[in-house]
């Protein structure tokens, strides 16, 4: 490709063309227009499915506008964290401190709704003037005894992995302070789901119909006692790495609990993710459960896809989401219903990730990391892409290269994991792609 930025050459290569590995895990180059986001908007990815806690935006009213609400995470409960709340900062408070009006915020809101627990988020503008947020949530953790954690998430810190990690360590002082939920016989959390269009829930049914069943999820329809008893399950299931691995990593080292890491999108990855689990218990009755239900659902599974594979076969595809595992599983799933994928990049994937991507991708597929509008609109003139797949920010981009977009990120509202997800990925797919409008607006542009 050329007229990238000439610093981002590691970072960009074409399979069965260049012999290197692709770089991941680099900050952003300044002026780079970079797609990822920042270290406030990763803590609020992680936290705000936890559905009982009051969530608060120490900033200005502007950062509050990054809300769950507009997104497709669903409780089977209490919808607190569908309410955005902020403290609202204004040109006095970067004068004269906002930590006052910040302890009048927090006990006004816990009175009036009542959290199980409650997260405090420091955007930009708190870093910048000082405002002693840890000392402030210490005083109203006392004063109306509920946990109030503070977030440390200043934008400025990083991207938005980088608050994936800050999001983790502020649930890590949850977890280990209660003991009081009943523990199934085979129990595991899973990490890293944020039930989107209700996923979690799917997977709960798959599990249940293997033995197995879920303490926690952390975060999707998560609840502040779930998050606190999630020291006692046996294992770990982490569903995105990128978000969770950190914590998993964390609650390894302190309680010794074991995890793996596996993806829900696709038929073989979900597949695979239920064997893992199978395998891990040990008993022969679970892994016979296990391969029934894989039997069952395949059974009803491929033949539902077999007109959608016949009418896309052939055609092309873009991928640019935010973490490597479900590139992975993406490039997987589109293979399944004769779609090529061109295009394969992520905003966190790390160097080891891209080694895995690109073992799986076809020679002539180009991998990007960390990209920007115009490079992500350059390759897909390029590679004469039929399809987009990525998140709210890469849609714009198909929209004006008159092409089909899919979101796969958390702004969507069709569920894409298990196998009822992967039926409905391929319809969406073939009514995406498929579409006459599509004739229309090239022959325009």
């Amino acid at each position: 490709m050329s007229g990238f930025i000439r610093e981002r050459e590691a970072q960009i290569l074409t399979k069965g063309r260049d012999d290197f590995d692709l770089v991941g895990g680099k900050p952003s180059l300044a002026g780079s227009v970079s797609q990822r986001a920042c270290v406030f908007c990763g803590s609020r990815v992680v936290l705000y499915p936890i559905a009982d806690a009051l969530h608060l935006v120490h900033g200005p009213i502007g950062c509050a506008a990054y809300t769950w609400d507009i997104r497709g995470a669903l409780s089977s409960g209490p919808e607190l964290h569908r309410s955005c709340f902020s403290t609202d900062l204004r040109e006095r408070h970067v004068v004269f401190g906002g930590e006052q009006k910040l302890y009048q915020a927090l006990t006004e809101l816990i009175d009036k709704y009542r959290p199980q627990a409650a997260f405090v988020y420091a955007t930009c503008i708190v870093g910048v003037i000082g405002d002693d947020v840890q000392a402030v949530c210490r005083r109203v953790e006392r004063q109306k005894g509920i946990p109030v954690i503070p977030v440390m998430a200043e934008g400025f810190q990083g991207s938005k992995k980088d608050g994936y990690k800050v999001a983790c360590d502020a649930m890590a002082t949850l977890i280990g302070t209660d003991n009081s939920k009943e523990l199934p016989p085979y129990s595991i959390n899973i990490l890293g789901d944020f039930n989107l269009a209700g996923e979690l829930w799917m997977l709960t049914g798959y599990y249940r119909r293997i033995g197995v069943g879920i303490l926690a999820s952390l975060t999707g329809d998560g609840r502040v006692a779930d998050v606190r008893n999630a020291h006692r399950a046996a294992l770990n299931v982490v569903q995105c790495s990128g978000s969770m691995l950190h914590l998993a990593k964390l609650m390894k080292a302190k309680y010794g609990i074991p995890f793996i890491k596996v993806s829900y999108f696709g038929i073989e990855d979900m597949s695979e993710a239920l064997y893992e689990v199978a395998k891990f218990f040990g008993r022969e009755a679970i892994m016979e459960k296990a391969r029934r239900l894989v039997r069952e659902e395949l059974g009803q599974l491929l033949p539902a896809l077999e007109p959608y594979r016949k009418a896309l076969q052939g055609r092309r595809a873009a991928i640019y989401v935010g973490g490597a595992f479900k590139a992975i599983s993406l490039v997987k799933a589109l293979r399944l219903i004769g779609v090529k994928t061109v295009i394969a990049g992520t905003q966190t994937g790390n160097t080891e990730d891209y080694r895995l991507l690109k073992a799986i991708c076809d020679d002539g597929c180009i991998m990007v990391d960390d990209s920007n509008p115009v490079e992500l609109s350059e390759l897909v003139r390029q590679t004469g892409a039929d399809l987009f797949i990525g998140g709210v920010k890469e849609r714009p981009i198909a929209y004006k290269l008159g092409i089909g977009f899919c979101d796969h990120n958390h702004e969507r509202k069709l569920a894409l994991a298990g196998y009822e997800g992967m039926l409905n990925f391929a319809r969406e797919v073939h009514e995406t792609v498929c579409c006459p409008v599509w004739k229309l607006v090239r022959s325009e542009l």
